[in-house]
């Protein structure tokens, strides 16, 4: 494949995962994987681990745009965090104890389910709302989040970032930047930790593709963190719905013409 290719394929990954990350806290992996195996033919297993690496930087600058605009919880972040961790490992464990099954769609449909969600339903808690929570109880809310969020990753392998949105939404009553800033922050940590294991696992990747896709995916992500830092929630909400439902629309569609 000849390098126009290859830098047309990242420059639309990378811009879709970007964007996801920007705006909703979404994992790199559920784009640049589906993208670099369906049209520079690469080995899943290394497609992921370049996705991973992709979204370090991506999510690290976006937590560091929305923590700058005070729309990080880092304390409840770094709780979560860790239950995160430590029960996607347990999840993991359990699965390879069961009869293999095809999975890996349940994320793409929720992340089309969710960006329906937000243009319909948007989440309109202000920061006042979220702040009268007691922070006992924010804090025991955060560790059984992160437990159910690391052990359903662990176990059918994907949808991070998805459920943690979800979840700190919905659940946990986050306005919506705070949400994403949360999450962007707790993926940061969670892609490095998967990144390095597939590098070590799998062996170092095709270094113009990984840079490429490392490169855009952290123009697209700095661009639409500081949009929607700037943005009004209703704004927000429904420019969150449309790049999820998007995303997800193109990703079925990959899924089922590859």
């Amino acid at each position: 494949m000849n390098l126009l290719s290859v830098v047309a394929v990242t420059f639309f990954a990378g811009m879709g995962a970007g964007l996801g990350t920007g705006f909703a806290g979404m994992s790199a992996a559920a784009v640049i994987s589906p993208m670099l195996i369906t049209f520079l033919g690469m080995e899943p297993y290394m497609a992921v681990g370049i996705a991973l690496s992709s979204d370090v930087l991506a999510s690290a600058v976006s937590a560091y745009t929305y923590h700058k605009n005070k729309n990080l919880d880092v304390k409840n972040g770094l709780v979560m965090m860790l239950s995160v961790l430590l029960f996607t490992v347990v999840g993991s464990y359990v699965a390879s104890l069961l009869p293999s099954a095809t999975m890996g769609s349940f994320s793409v449909f929720m992340t089309f389910l969710l960006g329906v969600k937000f243009i319909v339903r948007p989440v309109m808690t202000t920061r006042e709302d979220m702040m009268r929570v007691d922070a006992h109880k924010r804090l025991i809310q955060s560790i059984v989040s992160g437990v159910l969020i690391g052990f359903i990753c662990g176990f059918i392998g994907a949808g991070g970032g998805m459920m943690m949105l979800l979840i700190l939404t919905s659940v946990l009553g986050y306005e919506l930047k705070t949400a994403v800033g949360t999450s962007v922050f707790i993926m940061t940590f969670t892609a490095l930790t998967g990144a390095v294991s597939h590098f070590m696992i799998g062996g170092a990747p095709d270094w113009t593709v990984w840079t490429l896709c490392v490169v855009f995916t952290l123009l697209w992500a700095r661009i639409a963190a500081v949009f929607a830092n700037r943005a009004q929630p209703k704004t927000l909400n429904r420019a969150t719905g449309v790049v999820l439902v998007v995303l997800g629309a193109v990703i079925m569609l990959f899924k089922v013409f590859a």
